[in-house]
């Protein structure tokens, strides 16, 4: 039930709002003057508050300053006479969400008071929204404690709450956004907008008008004026990613924004002056191409104050199984399921991959093998085959061992004086030996590759050359 407080000193209005409000579902307390309204305020929440303007002793203005004070952010309704709608207006600067004059219409009280209530949902949901951002993108949201990582920790510390421009370098899906997130809500800007832009998603006719905005008329279809994303990062950050794709004539443009920062909007005469932190990032080697003269170099040392190296995934394995802890926990909450685990020959195929995708790639094998994949415990078959290959060479199970020893040493045995056929010899061994590893493992050939401590795809050749057939 929500709670509505009502604070005037004349009985008839208070008698009149309590009835209407509570046949609305809502819990009424009276105040019969602003100090006992103040009282009731310091000592109990309320959702909104009705209070009358003009009151003996502590009018609505000192009660709305007091609000203030308080730092509370519960909207007021003001009720006011209609020959003091100007100090109503001076309420309403003080923080008042709405007034309504007497005699007032119940009908509208109610409309206004629905208004308030909607527009305290979204300010505390936004509020509760930028807590959360806050806090998925403090260091706990990067995962890895490599030698490497460390020393992306030990940066971010330092440049966070600093308005210094950084260059975020690194290959596609080592994870430039979040560390460029991480860097925006740890620095005092946090409460500002991140606002970021992939200019090499954008056509480079449109990129203009999505950075710096457009005046109305400014081009065919455009209908109206509309901001760009400078303007709306305004007291943030915006954070260019792919900031290698720009065309000359928009480096100039975003030269001067990081030099002077104003710039006009497209077919507008206005300088606009913005006050925001500019991060970048690219997969590109920015510095080479700029020697090529194909970046401005001007633009290049303008962007590259602070240069920070995301390492690529293959380079840190050791962050591996820490990662799909994180990936498997994370899908497997969104996906309702209990959390699985790899087996040690699963992992083994992780770590001995290359991960030319990097950590975006283990991301999307996690959440693929969250939706496909219902067993407790992912096996290497149960990867995709192109991780097959990177299972490590393995010693075969001792009874295949066992029995290519028996006959080995029956063979030598029984050497007779004409000799052998040791290719044969070999090759009916071999054979042997495939057919049972492929009984041993139910016809799998991932499994029985495992046996026999070979890849899979070797396997498979040596099958088609033996004319070996399995259905798995």
């Amino acid at each position: 039930m929500q709670r509505v407080l009502i604070i005037d000193d004349d009985e008839t209005v208070r008698d009149v709002l309590q009835s209407f409000l509570a046949n609305k579902g809502f819990e009424v307390t009276l105040a019969v003057d602003g100090q006992s309204g103040i009282d009731c305020i310091k000592s109990s929440s309320f959702d909104i508050i009705l209070t009358d303007l003009i009151m003996p002793g502590i009018n609505g203005i000192e009660i709305l300053k007091k609000i203030s004070t308080l730092n509370i952010k519960t909207p007021v309704l003001v009720i006011t006479a209609f020959g003091t709608v100007q100090t109503a207006v001076e309420a309403m600067k003080l923080g008042a969400f709405e007034y309504v004059t007497k005699p007032f219409n119940l009908d509208e009280i109610m409309i206004v008071i629905n208004k308030a209530l909607n527009v305290s949902k979204l300010q505390k949901e936004n509020i509760m929204l930028k807590m959360q951002l806050m806090k998925k993108y403090k260091f706990e949201g990067i995962v890895g404690d490599s030698p490497s990582m460390q020393v992306v920790y030990r940066l971010i510390e330092q440049i966070a709450d600093t308005d210094s421009t950084v260059m975020i370098l690194g290959d596609s899906g080592t994870g430039k956004e979040l560390i460029a997130k991480t860097i925006h809500y740890n620095s005092s800007r946090s409460q500002g907008p991140f606002v970021p832009l992939n200019c090499a998603a954008i056509p480079r006719d449109l990129l203009e008008s999505e950075l710096f905005g457009h005046e109305k008329g400014a081009f065919t279809g455009a209908i109206n004026t509309r901001i760009g994303r400078f303007e709306l990062a305004q007291n943030g950050t915006i954070f260019l990613d792919e900031v290698g794709e720009l065309d000359p004539s928009l480096q100039v443009k975003l030269l001067r924004v990081l030099q002077e920062r104003e710039f006009e909007r497209v077919g507008g005469m206005k300088t606009v002056k913005v006050d925001v932190r500019v991060l970048a990032a690219t997969n590109r080697n920015l510095e080479k191409i700029t020697q090529e003269g194909k970046f401005r170099e001007d633009l290049f040392y303008r962007l590259n104050v602070i240069p920070l190296h995301l390492p690529p995934l293959r380079s840190r394995p050791e962050d591996i199984p820490l990662l799909v802890d994180h990936f498997i926990h994370e899908f497997a909450k969104k996906r309702k399921r209990n959390p699985f685990v790899f087996s040690q020959e699963a992992m083994n195929c992780l770590l001995s991959y290359q991960w030319p995708g990097n950590v975006r790639e283990l991301e999307n094998l996690i959440e693929r093998l969250t939706i496909l994949v219902r067993n407790d415990t992912i096996q290497v078959s149960d990867l995709p085959e192109k991780f097959h290959a990177c299972l490590p060479a393995q010693q075969p199970s001792a009874d295949p061992v066992s029995s290519i020893s028996a006959t080995a040493q029956k063979t030598a045995n029984d050497i007779p004086e004409t000799g052998v056929d040791l290719s044969s010899i070999v090759s009916n061994l071999e054979k042997d030996l495939i057919l049972k590893a492929l009984s041993k493992s139910g016809g799998v050939k991932s499994k029985a590759a495992q046996f026999l401590g070979l890849n899979r795809t070797t396997l498979l050749e040596k099958m088609k050359k033996m004319g070996i057939e399995s259905t798995k």
